[in-house]
């Protein structure tokens, strides 16, 4: 079996463990003893035990939490190892996470998920960058990944990708939902959504489902966006507002089945300004 060894544990890294027979070890800051003991995974106290004499190491946290887990992870890795930052974070934070694994011996490489882990898991596509993205691509197959690319560049580039690509579309997931709020308070949701064509009634559902489902990682993503175009010179005025938005509806707290119970969820107030 392939030894394995994930730090954080929410959806991405269960996806990815579920059913793939990997001699796998992880630590969670949010414990998950369940979840570790469902996908087959060894669950570790710490950082520290979760990364020692590991081969091949996937962060899999939280935004906000992806440099600080590379810094701790550093203190304890076996020189040699491969650290694949799978995280939604911008070029300049992947660059400083790099400092860290790599002052600490370890080989540290970009990797940007480039599609939703559901229902592809390690089918989905990833991008790899960086001087030791050939190793991990042959590390990363080894682990049973099908879809993987190495990118021209140096770590960054692959993040790069990512974050400028999640411009158009998680705002385009906040454009829906702005649209169709608008169209729900003003009673003309059906005449809106048959005038943008065919298939946005189940468009507009699936953007929905994403903010609703995952609206709050998605403005953390968000924030690393707007920092990407602001290191890039850039006025991330769109991006703030998307952030703002995919916050927004990832906190109710639900996602009920369907476009109109989804309005009415994002909308309690319902007033219909017009037939």
């Amino acid at each position: 079996m392939v030894p394995v060894s994930l730090i954080g544990f929410g959806e991405a890294a269960q996806a990815f463990a579920s059913g793939a027979g990997w001699a796998a070890r992880g630590y969670d800051i949010a414990g998950r003893g369940a979840d570790f003991a469902q996908s087959g995974v060894t669950a570790m106290g710490d950082n520290a035990a979760a990364v020692a004499d590991a081969p091949l190491i996937l962060s899999l946290v939280t935004a906000s939490s992806a440099l600080a887990a590379a810094r701790d992870a550093a203190l304890h890795l076996t020189p040699g190892s491969l650290w694949c930052d799978m995280n939604s974070v911008s070029p300049a934070t992947k660059r400083a996470a790099a400092a860290a694994i790599d002052d600490a011996g370890g080989r540290y490489v970009d990797c940007a998920v480039m599609a939703p882990v559901h229902p592809k898991r390690r089918d989905v596509p990833i991008l790899l960058a960086g001087d030791h993205a050939a190793a991990a691509l042959d590390a990363l197959a080894a682990a049973g990944f099908t879809a993987l690319r190495v990118v021209a560049g140096a770590v960054g580039s692959a993040a790069a990708i990512k974050m400028v690509r999640s411009v158009m579309v998680k705002g385009i997931e906040a454009l829906t939902a702005e649209c169709l709020l608008a169209a729900h308070r003003a009673g003309v949701t059906g005449e809106v959504v048959a005038s943008l064509g065919p298939d946005w009634a189940a468009k507009a559902d699936y953007n929905l489902d994403r903010m609703l489902a995952h609206g709050t990682r998605r403005a953390d993503e968000m924030d690393e966006v707007v920092a990407t175009l602001t290191d890039l010179g850039i006025d991330p005025v769109m991006s703030r507002g998307t952030a703002a938005r995919q916050r927004e509806l990832g906190a109710t707290g639900s996602n009920p089945a369907g476009l109109a119970a989804k309005l009415a969820l994002i909308d309690p107030d319902q007033r219909q300004c017009a037939a």
